[in-house]
């Protein structure tokens, strides 16, 4: 891979080269990867992402470049960190949920749901207060497969495991509204978003279509602290709390997840399939 520094007129040309019919314009950070996914920003001021393919995390320091943060991540997909600067991480090949402390130490949170082995987790976003939500669809096929549905799942912050949803389509981005008070889920093969209330308790209800007829499968989702979702979906496709389409970011080669991050929150990062993307905005993130 190779890291593409952008000072000065420099920064000009990479803000130009890239088309941005409506949206901000996006700039390139580094490429040469194989299966970009999952962004996360670190409490400790820095991003790492997924890259399903070579089977690592990578982490990228604004100012220094790329550097690798796991040679063996099992499949990491989707990553998030808490309050407590922990790193959590969906690895569908290893078909478990991990957490990672600010020392490195590896743990297992949540790898079956009542005695069986997940399909391929690939999602996750936490609550405030600890509470954590990911999805399980199955992308990969499997020899074996012990449960025969796509799952949503709350993990408790004693470690109690609850399903939250059975949705018919693949399960794939989730995120929270600002407030925290609604989970958002994509469907891939729906190519819809969901919405569900939340609960104090962190238990879901209501769950309903809140953004239908996307122009390509949902993958990571993200909101921004107004309420607006950032869909990855050819590219970015930005949407209004009520679910009205406002603008999009385009990608060459199109976008699979994203993240805000950088001191201030305003800093879009995005990963496509062999590149890793970065835009400024005008308003911050409503969580990294």
């Amino acid at each position: 891979m190779k890291l593409r520094r952008t000072i000065g007129f420099a920064c000009l040309l990479a803000l130009f080269a890239l088309p941005s019919p409506s949206g901000p314009a996006a700039e390139v950070i580094a490429e040469g990867f194989m299966g970009g996914e999952g962004p996360a920003w670190s409490p400790d001021g820095y991003l790492i992402f997924s890259d399903t393919n070579q089977r690592k995390i990578f982490r990228y320091d604004p100012g220094k470049g790329i550097s690798v943060f796991r040679e063996e991540s099992h499949g990491a997909n989707g990553n998030a960190f808490d309050k407590q600067g922990r790193l959590y991480t969906c690895e569908y090949i290893s078909r478990r949920v991990t957490r990672t402390d600010r020392n490195g130490n590896i743990e297992v949170v949540a790898d079956r749901y009542q005695g069986k082995r997940f399909n391929a987790p690939n999602d996750i976003v936490i609550r405030g207060d600890g509470h954590v939500y990911f999805t399980d669809p199955l992308f990969t096929p499997l020899e074996e497969r012990d449960l025969d549905f796509y799952g949503v799942y709350h993990l408790k912050p004693d470690g109690e495991l609850e399903l939250i949803a059975k949705p018919e389509g693949r399960p794939n981005g989730i995120t929270l509204s600002p407030d925290e008070s609604i989970l958002y889920v994509g469907i891939t093969d729906e190519r819809s978003v969901w919405a569900y209330d939340v609960a104090r308790s962190g238990s879901v209800s209501n769950g309903r279509v809140f953004i239908s007829g996307l122009a390509g499968g949902p993958d990571g989702i993200k909101t921004d602290e107004l309420g607006n979702l950032y869909v990855t979906s050819r590219g970015i496709q930005i949407y209004s709390p009520d679910g009205q389409w406002k603008d999009s970011i385009e990608l060459p080669g199109g976008a699979r997840n994203c993240a805000f991050g950088d001191d201030d929150r305003r800093t879009l990062y995005m990963t496509g399939r062999t590149t890793l993307y970065r835009a400024r905005l005008n308003v911050r993130g409503a969580r990294e």
